[in-house]
């Protein structure tokens, strides 16, 4: 399939990011050339957000991972009086921090609007604070609103990526918004409702809202964070904690498995692949999920990315030819597309 275009969709998962980013080192290593140059659609939610721009931006992978190994511990500081921040204050760390970070490591990209992505197209997902609005940010084009291309890409990603009670919202600046429409304001993580995996919306954005893409010539390309699958129901004195945590777990990464079976029901024959490892099979002395903040886990996380990349055949992928995880009708969760 050489002619076809590319859509790369990304998760969210925060430090797991370092997940998907291993297999785009190993992408690149396979075709010789930047990731911005194999696709024509990128897009992502939370630490995907970051990874799509900084692929938009032209930024090697294993510059990324660099960047998530040597700096988390800038954006995640581990401080004992964190979870005490987190029940006054509502979060734990710095929103300004993490812009301030990814301004430091976009090069020309930190004074880029998303109409000056150039060569590739790019979404970034979410939601607003005071009335749960979702807002998927896109170059402006004939087909759409044309109201988000203006708006600055380092404030788009910064606003997908602060998950609620990690970060305080991020004020999205939008100067003059159109007559009548409240400004964009202040948001959080797209992961808050169905873009966790934000592959169904990147399809809409580029099969409803383009005139550029088909799904009879798009191959889509889905990237997740990880997995961990050992929820117990919790029990006995103060239970309310872990079922607080799982709740938040699902509102950020439930609905991962429903994208995938929303984009093969509605684009059932296009070809579309969806890798996101089991953490526990690559690991087996894992005995917990790993949170977004997680820092001490990094050199795990790399194993485990490195572990799953090595199993990739992107040249099958590329090509239309692989099968192991090739997204089929009865054949959408992990479990069954995983399986050669």
């Amino acid at each position: 399939m050489p002619d076809r275009k590319l859509l790369l969709s990304i998760d969210g998962g925060g430090i797991r990011g370092i997940i998907p980013i291993c297999m785009l080192i190993r992408l690149e290593e396979v075709t010789g050339k930047p990731a911005k140059e194999t696709f024509a659609f990128v897009a992502g939610t939370s630490t995907g957000s970051i990874i799509a721009a900084s692929i938009a931006a032209g930024i090697p992978a294993r510059t990324m991972l660099n960047l998530y190994t040597a700096r988390a511990n800038e954006v995640f500081p581990q401080r004992p009086w964190n979870f005490l921040k987190q029940v006054v204050l509502g979060y734990m760390y710095s929103s300004e921090k993490l812009h301030e970070v990814l301004a430091d490591e976009s090069g020309p990209a930190r004074t880029w609007t998303l109409n000056d992505v150039t060569d590739i197209d790019i979404l970034v997902t979410a939601k607003r604070v005071d009335d749960g609005m979702p807002w998927y940010y896109v170059k402006d084009n004939p087909k759409n609103s044309q109201r988000t291309g203006k708006l600055h890409l380092l404030d788009c990603i910064t606003a997908s990526a602060v998950a609620p009670t990690y970060f305080k919202p991020w004020d999205v600046a939008e100067p003059n918004p159109p007559p009548g429409h409240r400004p964009a304001g202040k948001q959080v993580d797209g992961g808050v409702g169905v873009a966790g995996n934000p592959v169904y919306q990147a399809c809409v954005e580029a099969f409803w809202y383009t005139d550029k893409y088909s799904p009879a010539d798009t191959t889509v390309i889905s990237l997740g964070t990880g997995r961990f699958e050992s929820f117990k129901n919790p029990g006995g004195l103060f239970a309310i904690i872990p079922w607080v945590k799982w709740t938040l777990g699902e509102l950020l990464d439930s609905a991962n498995e429903q994208q995938t079976d929303l984009v093969q029901r509605h684009f059932p024959d296009m070809p579309f692949y969806r890798l996101s490892p089991d953490m526990k099979a690559l690991d087996p002395t894992l005995d917990h999920g790993i949170g977004q903040d997680e820092i001490k886990e990094i050199p795990r996380l790399r194993t485990i990315g490195e572990k799953f990349a090595a199993t990739i055949d992107w040249e099958g992928i590329l090509t239309g030819t692989d099968t192991q995880f090739l997204i089929t009708h009865g054949r959408t969760l992990p479990r069954q597309y995983q399986t050669a």
